[in-house]
């Protein structure tokens, strides 16, 4: 058989409905792919935001209802999500412990990494613009958390801040290299 122009071109607008079909049922494949994805992401999301909430709570409780001894200090008061009332440097509190000479600040982390340590770091430095009466305290700094890597450990002890995690039902804290900032 031989082809004639008239078959090519019918093969050819043939196979270019074909095309405009296949890129039809991929660009449906796509959308729906798209909405599991987003689906997905909205419940890990969930999930994240329950496991940060849960340790927020854990480590807050016990500090409430235990000794208030930490740091070297005694504290008077603790709050939980402190909030300046005018925002000069942007940041969160989780959990801040105060008596009339120092301030003690610890993230609260479901599971602590390396990439916390400069955010905690950056949280004296805020603090003190977010809230200037206490300028002149020195302020202690914790990363709380279920659990940490070995190596997130040793670098919160090398920059100065306190290791507060869980062990069985019991809040330890490791502070004995802490820095005053």
């Amino acid at each position: 058989m031989v082809a004639t122009p008239e078959s090519v071109w019918a093969a050819l607008r043939e196979v270019a409905e074909r095309q405009k079909e296949n890129d039809r049922q991929m660009e449906k494949s796509r959308a729906e792919f798209d909405r599991r994805i987003q689906k997905l992401e909205e419940i890990t999301s969930g999930i994240s935001a329950n496991q940060g909430f849960f340790a927020e709570e854990y480590f807050f409780n016990s500090f409430e209802k235990g000794n208030r001894n930490f740091f070297g200090e005694k504290f008077d008061r603790i709050t939980k999500n402190a909030k300046p009332l005018d925002v000069v440097a942007e940041d969160e509190y989780d959990i801040v412990f105060v008596n009339c000479e120092a301030v003690g600040i610890i993230e609260v982390k479901y599971k602590a990494h390396e990439n916390n340590i400069p955010n905690v770091l950056k949280k004296a430095r805020t603090f003190r613009a977010n809230f200037p009466n206490y300028a002149n305290h020195r302020i202690y700094l914790g990363l709380a958390s279920m659990a940490f890597y070995p190596e997130v450990e040793e670098e919160c002890k090398k920059a100065g801040i306190a290791v507060i995690k869980q062990v069985g039902e019991t809040v330890v804290i490791h502070d004995e290299h802490l820095k005053a900032f």
